[in-house]
């Protein structure tokens, strides 16, 4: 027998670790490590590789250093309860919620069904960040999930939103995850645990089971094949059959072995065993305890020298997730069934834990139970559990008596997954609907929810052609769904900008009834054509919409046809309208979100756009929705190069790109582009700009998307006139006018002229830039306006028309400081000075000069807004938002919080 080395660790209970000291010292570094930035670590194992021992390791070195420890284990029987994990974790400190903000209070509350509120789960995600960082505000603390891939989608998605920001707070996170199960996060570092060594797993057997020797001995090390758990619970059943040479997998035998091990108790504490077993709680309710034997009953006495569970009071523990489930199935298929009827009788209190003991125990249809399991589903969506609400209404389904009323509930399963972002899932719900029924109405129903959600990952021309054929095959019979798949349709036209599927449109439009919904429709897919005609009646339709009632996806709607009709004024107007009950109404994973960004960046309000893209990559489903993240993300590139950050504008730019395919989502890869674009104007590289302007307009030089390409003319033309490419930038800009003339905008057609200005011979330039700032409308659009201005007082300037270039300066100079335009304001200011005026940017030169998340907190900070208020907006916590203040203060030459309005408004930031 190998010779054995004392003193191994082991966790406060006695657990032995061995094999793992490198995993062991990175664990306990990181929980007991002092006050900083925020850490995550995801353990990914195999079941009973010693991942929760790890992580018992880890908690125990954390209290030992003074941090608080949070607590908290997936289950798989509160997977399909909504914030069942997040709940567990948040109870010892759910007292100091009172301290949050109003909005962040209620949020959490309605969460957990303590209040009837509809919760934004962005906004419970950041209430979760800021408890948790106030708790951290006394002692550093430490996160602990184990079986995270049993957490519910609610609780999984909300701690991913907060563990991602945990920048500046002195919280870590330590997550276990099994592998091949779903995971709490995998965009997170790993640490893998692989199997123990021969070494190791010689010295682990030999410190347990020391008298274990021989053939019996080594049939155990093989047996368990470097697996912890394995080698410790196979070593209690020896002496085994040396000469069984079965190849068991490690999960079947050690199943086994609870299993014989369960047939050795009293029938009393099988019983209860199998009862904890199917009620799988560690702190059972007076109501499930009532059912166990008492405490000083001979059977637990049996049960507790098993060693199947741990047990202190009423707190009940197996010893291992894979002993719950080895009991579980090992118990006759009767025990679990009585087990599954006693539990749902015993918790008539706890509806929605009654539901699914009451489904457990159904083997036939039953309007009961299903109508059971719909309410827990309504109960779910209340709370924003949309995966719980899923998946309860797909089970109602499946006990539904009628294959009609199952094939409805599968498909209104079908539109909660929509929220989760889980495609497969979807499409998996809407096929099992599909089988139930050939009502059209249904089946159309189910496929719309398909294609809504594929229309916000890399799946458009699949999904047009999904859509398309919805309302070509229900114009007749179900016009109004038919009208709604055709909406859907003309989204993914705009995400394509492909030119077939406008003609498609244009086919099935006139098959359909008139009415908002196919104007709509008609504006976003032919904004130039067709479209154009119906902008005068906008503002009614809008007012309309508004009146009592008002349906905020609707209301969205329209704002987005204003948008694409360059009524931006009316468009961000109707967006600020629609935001508060669109929200309250569980934010939708809407790629056109990003459309509210673009309206915000164009009409100068570019702290909210920021914002918007922020919370779109913030959604829960983000992960999985990679057109909606890259359109975000490419957003605000365009908005942080604007602002003179070009490093971090090529990296979401580039993000943005590598998400989505080109050819399918043009109107990401023209935005990507032109964020490019800027950042290359910023830095003065002119050849570099002119060759991403080239990508979005193809060889023959109409625009690759028909709607995002045209507002980037002004800088093809005046890239290509610094850099000697006039003729071909000349036909590019004819070819836009012919196309723009006859239906263009106010707006697009002074782009024109501006952009002919650029490149005409100096002396012919004057009335194109007269032309492009004659619109009276370009106020709209204030960051076009200046530059349209500077680049016509430039054009005065080397004309020595000094005193009449001079206002032109002034104005965009103004503008350029008031949206933080580093880059345009540093250019206004060189052409001031050469003009003979002298200029004193000190203080908007130092706000410039800070990143521009920086800038909007300290913009935000000077208007009055707490930490906790700046945190809710940005979604930040309130440390984080202290700590980027702290560090803003010496750059801007202030001491106090005070004084930042002086700042701001010296930098006419709040113009």
């Amino acid at each position: 027998m190998d010779e054995e080395v004392p003193g191994s660790r082991a966790t406060a209970e006695g657990d032995p670790i061995v094999g793992r000291d490198a995993e062991a010292d990175r664990l306990s570094a990181l929980a007991a490590g002092a006050s900083g930035g925020g850490r995550v670590l995801l353990l990914s194992g195999a079941a009973g590789m010693g991942k929760s021992t790890l992580l018992e390791y880890a908690a125990g070195h954390a209290e030992e250093a003074g941090r608080r420890v949070l607590r908290a284990s997936g289950r798989e029987s509160e997977r399909h309860l909504a914030f069942a994990g997040l709940h567990q974790l948040l109870r010892p400190v759910l007292g100091e919620a009172a301290r949050l903000p109003d909005r962040q209070h209620r949020a959490l509350l309605g969460a957990f069904g303590f209040v009837s509120d509809s919760p934004d789960p962005l906004l419970t995600g950041i209430a979760v960040l800021t408890l948790l960082s106030q708790v951290a505000e006394r002692a550093p603390l430490l996160v602990v999930l184990d079986d995270a891939q049993w957490l519910d989608a609610a609780s999984a998605d909300v701690l991913a939103f907060t563990a991602r920001r945990l920048d500046d707070d002195p919280i870590t996170v330590l997550a276990a995850v099994r592998d091949g199960g779903p995971g709490f996060d995998r965009g997170f570092p790993t640490l893998a645990l692989g199997p123990l060594d021969d070494a190791a797993a010689r010295r682990l057997l030999g410190l347990r089971s020391p008298g274990l020797t021989g053939r019996i001995r080594d049939r155990v090390l093989g047996q368990a094949a470097g697996n912890p758990l394995a080698l410790l619970e196979l070593a209690r059943h020896a002496p085994l059959d040396p000469d069984d040479h079965g190849p068991l997998p490690v999960g079947e035998r050690l199943a086994a072995a609870y299993a014989a091990r369960l047939a050795e108790l009293p029938e009393a504490g099988r019983q209860a065993l199998v009862l904890l077993a199917a009620a799988d709680v560690e702190d059972p309710p007076d109501a499930v305890l009532a059912l166990l034997p008492d405490a000083g009953d001979k059977a637990w006495a049996a049960v507790e020298e098993s060693g199947l569970i741990r047990r202190a009071g009423r707190h009940v523990r197996f010893r291992h997730p894979l002993v719950r489930s080895a009991i579980y199935h090992a118990a006759p298929f009767d025990a679990r069934m009585n087990a599954h009827r006693a539990l749902a009788g015993a918790l008539r209190d706890e509806p929605d834990r009654r539901a699914w003991h009451l489904a457990a125990t159904a083997l036939h249809p039953d309007a009961e139970v299903s109508a059971a399991l719909e309410r827990t589903a309504g109960r779910a969506r209340r709370r924003g559990g949309y995966a719980a609400a899923a998946t309860a209404l797909a089970r109602a389904a499946e006990l539904r008596p009628g294959r009609e009323d199952g094939a409805r509930l599968l498909a209104d399963a079908a539109g909660l997954a929509v929220y989760t972002g889980d495609l497969s899932w979807v499409e998996e719900l809407a096929g099992r609907a599909r089988a139930r029924t050939d009502d059209p109405a249904v089946l159309a129903t189910a496929s719309l929810h398909v294609g809504r959600l594929s229309a916000l990952t890399r799946q458009h021309a699949a999904g047009f052609g999904e859509l398309a054929g919805i309302a070509l095959d229900l114009a007749a019979t179900h016009p109004a769904i038919a009208l709604d798949a055709l909406a859907a349709a003309a989204v993914l036209r705009f995400y394509s900008g492909e030119e077939s599927q406008r003609q498609e449109i244009d086919r099935l439009l006139p098959r359909l009834p008139a009415g908002p919904l196919r104007e709509w429709a008609r504006i976003v897919s032919d904004p130039f054509g067709g479209g154009r005609e119906l902008a005068p009646r906008l503002p009614g339709l809008i007012a309309e919409a508004a009146g009592a009632g008002a349906r905020p996806e609707r209301l969205t709607a329209l704002a987005i046809a204003a948008w694409v009709l360059d009524e931006t004024p009316l468009a961000v107007r109707t967006f600020d309208e629609a935001v508060q009950s669109w929200r309250s109404a569980g934010p939708l994973p809407d790629g056109l979100g990003g459309v509210v960004a673009l309206a915000c960046f164009e009409y100068g309000r570019w702290d909210l756009a920021r914002e918007v893209c922020a919370e779109l990559g913030a959604l829960p489903a983000a992960p999985r929705l990679h057109h909606a993240v890259a359109c975000a993300h490419a957003i605000e590139a365009l908005i942080v190069a604007s602002q003179g950050d070009t490093a971090a504008a090529r990296t979401l730019a580039d993000g943005a790109l590598r998400l989505v395919d080109p050819l399918e989502s043009r109107s990401v890869a023209v935005y990507a582009h032109r964020a490019l674009t800027a950042a290359a104007l910023a830095e003065g590289d002119y050849e570099s700009a002119y060759q991403h302007l080239r990508m979005i307009f193809g060889a023959g030089g109409d625009p690759i998307h028909y709607h995002a390409s045209y507002p980037a003319l002004p800088d093809l033309a005046e890239s290509a006139a610094r850099t000697g490419h006039h003729a071909e930038a000349i036909g590019i800009v004819e070819r836009a006018a012919q196309v723009l003339t006859r239906g263009g905008s106010p707006r697009l057609c002074g782009l024109v002229h501006r952009s002919r200005a650029l490149l005409a011979e100096p002396e012919h330039a004057e009335p194109g830039f007269l032309a492009g700032l004659a619109a009276p409308a370009l106020e709209r659009w204030p960051f076009e306006r200046a530059q349209a201005q500077l680049e016509y007082a430039e054009w005065l300037r080397r004309r020595r028309r000094i005193a009449e270039a001079r206002p032109f300066l002034t104005a965009a100079y103004d503008t350029f400081r008031r949206l933080g335009a580093r880059p345009w304001s540093d250019r206004a200011q060189a052409e001031l000075r050469a003009a003979g005026l002298d200029v004193d940017a000190t203080a908007p030169g130092a706000l410039s000069g800070l990143s521009p998340q920086q800038q909007q907190i300290v913009r935000l900070a000077a208007r009055g807004l707490t930490n906790r208020e700046i945190g809710e907006r940005l979604f930040l916590s309130p440390r984080t938002v202290g700590s980027h203040l702290y560090r803003t203060f010496p750059k801007l030459g202030v001491t106090a919080r005070s004084q930042l309005r002086d700042v701001v408004e010296a930098a006419a930031a709040d113009g």
